[in-house]
């Protein structure tokens, strides 16, 4: 039930008999040489997959975030955190006017963090609603996984490849890269970023093999249905 696909008669209908609705989080930033969408694809798609069996429509991605610090990369857009935390609180008034009482974020980017915290200060002037702020690639049972699989993970690494995520015709590199010292990293602005990540990848290999994938996801969605259904 994409928002994307109904028409408000049929949103009215729903809010009859349910108030639970869905809203993925993303970013347009720098993943290597994956789509410079990744975290918006994944959030939207991971949302779906774990809301449709019931019936709890999802809105379409919020795909602008806070990156500042991948702004020496071209294509990369990164929202002020004030304006980012508006714009969720405008949302979440937007959804509480037309009915919704049980929201719920999931978010596919680490930069997007000072959300949960708007979230808690909105739900104090709003105690009729519940809002839950859900990431969805660090959720205890889905990086139990990554890290079984390959303790090595990272930002643009194999952990955000997958077959949604990959551009057609661009060849993956193949070796492990060092991690990132990410301490050093955080101390210098996006060209000095820049200097020190190269291609963007933190650090790990590039791609591992799509049953490896397909296993993680399949407990990504999983987790992420089990909040939706025991709301």
């Amino acid at each position: 039930m994409k928002i994307s696909e109904m028409n408000w008669l049929q949103v009215e209908q729903y809010l009859k008999a349910d108030d639970r609705a869905i809203v993925p989080l993303g970013c347009t930033e720098q993943h290597a040489y994956l789509s410079l969408s990744v975290d918006s694809i994944l959030a939207e798609r991971v949302a779906v997959d774990a809301a449709e069996p019931l019936g709890v429509p999802v809105f379409p991605v919020q795909a602008y975030g806070i990156t500042p610090y991948f702004m020496a990369y071209p294509g990369t857009v990164s929202l002020k955190a004030e304006t980012y935390l508006r714009l969720i609180t405008d949302v979440l008034d937007s959804l509480h006017r037309t009915g919704f009482r049980r929201i719920l974020f999931v978010n596919g980017h680490g930069g997007n963090s000072p959300a949960q915290t708007a979230c808690i200060e909105w739900m104090n002037h709003h105690s009729d609603c519940r809002v839950r702020f859900h990431n969805w690639w660090n959720a205890p049972k889905t990086f139990e996984k990554v890290k079984e699989i390959d303790p090595v993970a990272s930002h643009a690494s194999w952990m955000e490849n997958f077959p949604w995520t990959r551009l057609p015709n661009i060849a993956q590199p193949d070796h492990q890269k060092p991690m990132v010292d990410l301490e050093r990293m955080r101390t210098f602005g996006p060209e000095g970023v820049r200097e020190i990540l190269g291609d963007g990848n933190f650090g790990g290999r590039y791609q591992r093999s799509d049953d490896e994938m397909n296993a993680i996801w399949s407990i990504a969605v999983a987790e992420t249905r089990a909040l939706i259904e025991t709301w």
